[in-house]
């Protein structure tokens, strides 16, 4: 990008989209804010779910004769709800290094504000994302000025999904496994 031909009275300063995997810079502002959802794998998911159904149902029949009929059990979240995904946080964070050039990078994550002020010497350690036409997405930042290291954690699949969830599709899996080897054995 030629910058001498560049109208900074009109068009403002060039930002820089992509800058590298470490960028050291001043940090200048937080940008615009909004959720984005982590997309979830619908053929993992009815694994998961058919597997936990299978532990579901032989504790509904063992809890049906223990309690006989009382209570119908924890409410559970539908297919539906599950297949949506989490949504995490997706905050612009604008830089400028000492030549003057500003970079604008994505923040994935919950970071608090107050970890980051105007002025800060940060360096940034980015990774493009698959959608070219996206900033950098930050992986953490080392707050030069406090000396603090700074990493935003998204929601995963397997956070989405649950302990709960996951357990009963292990015992369901189990159950299962248990079943077919008794079947085949005799």
């Amino acid at each position: 990008m030629d910058t001498e031909r560049w109208d900074t009275r009109i068009f403002g300063d060039p930002v820089l989209r992509h800058g590298g995997p470490i960028i050291d810079a001043r940090f200048v502002r937080f940008g615009t804010t909004y959720t984005r959802e982590v997309r979830v794998g619908q053929p993992l998911l009815m694994a998961v779910v058919a597997a936990a159904s299978i532990a579901r149902a032989c504790g509904a029949a063992l809890l049906s004769v223990l309690r006989r009929g009382v209570g119908t059990g924890a409410a559970r979240r539908r297919f539906a709800e599950l297949k949506k995904g989490p949504e995490y946080l997706v905050t612009h964070l604008e830089l400028r290094d000492d030549t003057g050039t500003r970079y604008e990078v994505e923040l994935h994550g919950h970071l608090p504000q107050s970890a980051l002020h105007r002025g800060d010497l940060v360096q940034v350690h980015a990774r493009p994302q698959k959608d070219r036409a996206l900033p950098d997405r930050v992986t953490h930042i080392v707050n030069m000025t406090t000396l603090q290291l700074l990493t935003p954690r998204i929601p995963t699949l397997w956070s989405h999904l649950g302990p709960a969830l996951l357990l009963q599709a292990a015992l369901g899996l189990t159950l299962a496994g248990a079943v077919l080897a008794a079947t085949a054995a005799g």
